[in-house]
């Protein structure tokens, strides 16, 4: 690319896109990419040798995603507000009927029914991503109520997350159910409800979350040894509180690690233990700040957002990110029960990273400069 094409005045797509996306965003999100490639050789050799394969299998695996992933975040990046929203829409369909379908042809794995293979191919997880689809159709929904009062859609919004978290729980996947509500509930929120809804929300949620515990064995069991380690097995998080000792401030160096030779799931759910040993707690508050400022640029790049569907798509979005890296890393550090669930851009998953470029390419898009795309000065 020629100096010349980066210049103000280029009006070609690319141009355009360069002078109106949020760089401090982008940026943010390379980096969290780069740290995951350092983790993902680091973690993904000892997983590798585990289960028989060569050691560099998960690293390739996840190299040949990762092209695909920034490929799918720039062209959806690219998109107009509305085009994001019908991109969205289909979307959700498609995500939301192989998530159903994997009730009937998914692959049980520790007892859950989260994975789709048909034949030789593999689609992963489809539920990774109804989440971002599901964050902007709902603001769609919720924001064409408050313009037009006549349309129900408060009430289409109600019934998308009600057939979501039916098809999650059935897999069972209580932990995303919990994300894909909170970020209803953030954009129920930011629209407007009023006080008794808010009341009644708090209530529904609180119960949700206790009936989980008495109707999901595997929720009880996690909670229960989250309380008194001792009631169950706690390995792999007694294993990742010794790999964050073990690093200290400024860690035992690249690949001097230990405990991720012991740890199952080092280069998935406990990745985050792998930077604390290897690169010490330097790193990890590197990697806390970054997810803290994409949630917070995110936000406040939106307080004077005029068209509500853009504001309340942003807000679902950087809640559902968010979320989920806090729920990753909480667990890691014990702060709350163990739950799957990949740290964004880091940990190793080829359906998660492609999800993942989709939700930021959206992010990114809503977040653009819309006046310059409207050819006024910015």
């Amino acid at each position: 690319m020629t100096a010349r094409t980066l210049t103000r005045t280029d009006i070609s797509t690319v141009g355009r896109w360069w002078w109106t996306v949020d760089k401090w965003m982008l940026t943010a999100t390379v980096l969290l990419i780069a740290i995951g490639i350092l983790l993902n050789l680091a973690a993904g050799p000892p997983a590798a040798e585990r289960i028989g394969a060569d050691t560099f299998h998960f690293v390739r695996k996840q190299m040949a995603f990762l092209p695909l992933a920034l490929i799918v975040m720039f062209a959806v990046s690219l998109l107009a507000p509305i085009s994001i929203r019908r991109f969205a829409a289909i979307g959700f369909v498609v995500a939301g009927l192989l998530t159903l379908a994997t009730l009937v042809l998914g692959t049980d794995v520790n007892g859950a029914k989260r994975w789709l293979n048909i034949g030789a191919l593999s689609l992963g997880q489809p539920s990774e991503f109804v989440k971002p689809f599901f964050a902007v159709v709902s603001a769609w929904m919720f924001a064409e109520h408050k313009m037009h009062e006549e349309f129900p859609g408060n009430l289409i919004a109600l019934g998308l997350l009600l057939c979501i978290a039916g098809a999650l729980l059935s897999q069972p996947d209580v932990g995303m159910t919990l994300v894909v509500a909170a970020v209803w509930c953030t954009q129920f929120f930011i629209a407007g409800l009023p006080i008794f809804y808010v009341i009644l929300i708090m209530v529904i949620g609180l119960g949700g979350i206790v009936g989980a515990y008495f109707v999901f064995p595997h929720v009880a069991s996690r909670v229960d040894r989250f309380l008194d380690p001792t009631s169950g097995d706690t390995y792999q998080v007694s294993q990742a509180m010794r790999a964050f000792q073990h690093g200290g401030l400024l860690g035992r160096g690249p690949g001097e690690g230990r405990v991720k030779e012991a740890l199952p799931d080092a280069h998935t759910d406990f990745i985050f233990a792998v930077a604390g040993e290897e690169f010490g707690v330097m790193l990890c508050l590197v990697i806390v700040a970054l997810f803290a400022f994409l949630v917070i640029r995110a936000l406040t790049k939106v307080t004077r957002e005029e068209n509500l569907f853009v504001l309340l798509a942003v807000g679902g979005l950087a809640v559902q990110f968010g979320l989920q890296a806090i729920i990753n890393m909480a667990s890691s550090l014990h702060m709350m029960p163990t739950k799957g669930m990949t740290l964004p851009f880091i940990s190793y998953g080829g359906s998660s990273l492609l999800a993942l470029g989709v939700g930021m390419g959206m992010l990114l898009a809503l977040t653009r400069r819309r006046r310059d795309l409207d050819g006024r000065a910015p």
